[in-house]
C-alpha cells in the first residue's frame, strides 16, 4: 500500500511545493492553483498515487478559490480526519490509498449532497476525458 512510503520516496517524486501540500498538509493560496477555475471534463487523480478521487461532473464553482467537488469518485477513496489546527474545527480529507493531504470537506455545499470538498490543485492531477476524433 502506498501509505507505507517514507518522506524520501515522496521527495524524489514531487516538487518541493507538491511535497509541502501533499505530505505536510500545506495549503496553496486561493485563486492560484491550476484547477480552481478549470471545468474540463475528466477525472481528478491523486497527485501522489494516481487513485481516482473526483470526477469533473461533481465539480462546482464555490467561489472560494480552490477546486470544489460535492462527492468523491467512489465510496472510500477519500478518508476524513478531525483537524483542530489554526484554532479551528475542520475535517481534513486525505487520499485513502496513500494518505496524501487533499484539503478539507465542509457541510455547506450547494448541491443535494450538502458537501464541499475543498481541494488543493497541487494534490490532484486532471486526467482529461478524450474522445476519438471523427475524420
Amino acid at each position: 500500500m502506498a501509505k507505507e512510503k517514507d518522506d524520501n520516496y515522496w521527495r524524489e517524486r514531487l516538487t518541493a511545493e507538491e511535497f509541502r501540500v501533499c505530505r505536510e498538509a500545506g495549503t496553496e493560496r486561493p485563486f492560484t492553483g491550476e484547477y480552481w477555475d478549470s471545468f474540463e471534463d475528466g477525472k481528478y487523480l491523486c497527485r501522489c498515487c494516481q487513485e481516482v478521487l473526483f470526477h469533473s461532473s461533481s465539480k462546482f464553482d464555490a467561489g472560494c478559490g480552490w477546486p470544489s467537488f460535492d462527492a468523491e469518485a467512489s465510496a472510500g477513496v477519500v478518508e476524513e480526519r478531525a483537524d483542530h489546527s489554526l484554532g479551528m474545527r475542520r475535517v481534513e480529507i486525505l487520499c485513502a490509498n496513500c494518505g496524501s493531504h487533499l484539503g478539507h470537506v465542509f457541510p455547506d455545499g450547494p448541491t443535494d449532497t450538502g458537501l464541499r470538498y475543498c481541494v488543493n490543485s497541487l494534490s490532484v492531477k486532471l486526467d482529461p476525458d478524450t474522445e476519438p476524433q471523427d475524420d
